[in-house]
């Protein structure tokens, strides 16, 4: 089984986005924010985004799960307070457990956080906790800077976020350090600030204790991790002069990395610096990375490929497709018996 925990719903109808732009109008103007209710889109619409897309590449590819969640550029963070992002996010992890209705075999749900400039980690707790218990989702997405490039939320290791961590744990729920649209001019979105992202995140937690206080709380770092395993020495020597452990005993059970990574010597990099126990297969469908390389005629995002061209053993590979996201996504268990 292959299991790709890191795709966005990316496919969208167009009354999706008709609706998010007048949402963000609202905010941008201080007026009335329209109603959810306003909206309507049939399941036939959803099918028409998804089949020719997400669905068809991942029969391609032979992926037979996908941990699926909103489009994390348009998560917003930065747009608006605490009540319009809940009433945002409400809707779009609505339309995700929609969709992991109408392809129960296909998608896993992945939950968005209400998380906004400013705001208290407590109150998205209860948000988290619907999207698991209620609709079965697997996991979250967690931005480390709310703010959309300039981080200035607190680290992920004060205190402020224990509440949330506090449910992640109660619920055997990993988090994705995942940030979402950036309005830094000096920052391109899908690449500077997303790479920028996830190595930030690392280093915050490389440079806690916060594993701890919480020794079974589960991080995914995306995108092949940032910059770390390119940079895996120079992280090494910063962990030990901080009097912190070797990388891999600070990973362990608490930190795993993803394999979106768009070209073979990435992933072979990857998986030669970076315990086999730490990588979870990834592919970010349909994502940052469109297009056909030409150096190999293949989709750049075809991370499948690259997975089963590095050189690893049988074993490793079944463990980066299979069970290292069974163990980290405990609750997938009941969506594969079920599927």
């Amino acid at each position: 089984m292959i299991i790709d925990c890191h795709a966005h719903n990316t496919t969208e109808p167009k009354a999706w986005h008709d609706f998010r732009a007048k949402m963000v109008a609202a905010l941008e103007s201080g007026g009335t924010l329209p109603a959810s209710g306003e909206l309507s889109i049939s399941d036939d619409e959803i099918r028409a985004g998804l089949e020719p897309a997400q669905i068809t590449m991942q029969r391609e590819r032979g992926i037979d799960r996908t941990i699926f969640s909103a489009r994390a550029s348009a998560m917003g963070h930065h747009l608006g307070d605490f009540a319009a992002n809940l009433a945002w996010t409400r809707m779009c992890n609505d339309m995700i457990h929609r969709i992991c209705t109408l392809y129960p075999t296909t998608f896993i749900g992945g939950a968005q956080l209400p998380e906004s400039v400013g705001g208290n980690p407590k109150d998205w707790v209860g948000e988290l906790e619907r999207c698991v218990i209620d609709y079965g989702f697997v996991s979250c997405n967690l931005n480390p800077d709310p703010s959309g490039g300039y981080f200035n939320s607190p680290p992920l290791s004060d205190r402020s976020w224990y509440p949330l961590y506090e449910k992640l744990v109660e619920l055997d729920v990993p988090a994705m350090v995942h940030v979402s649209g950036c309005c830094n001019p000096a920052m391109h979105t899908t690449s500077s600030y997303y790479l920028n992202g996830d190595t930030t995140g690392f280093t915050q937690l490389m440079l806690s204790n916060l594993f701890k206080d919480f020794p079974t709380l589960k991080f995914i770092i995306p995108h092949g991790g940032g910059a770390i395993p390119y940079h895996w020495g120079r992280f090494r020597g910063i962990s030990f002069m901080n009097g912190k452990p070797e990388l891999t005993e600070l990973m362990a059970q608490n930190i795993f990395f993803d394999t979106c990574v768009y070209h073979q010597p990435g992933i072979d990099l990857l998986m030669q610096v970076v315990p086999v126990d730490n990588i979870i297969f990834a592919s970010e469908l349909v994502g940052a990375v469109k297009g056909v390389d030409p150096q190999t005629g293949f989709e750049f995002d075809n991370t499948r490929r690259y997975v089963e061209n590095a050189p690893l053993t049988a074993a490793d590979r079944k463990k980066i497709f299979e069970e290292n996201p069974r163990r980290v996504f405990s609750r997938l268990e009941q969506h594969l018996v079920t599927g």
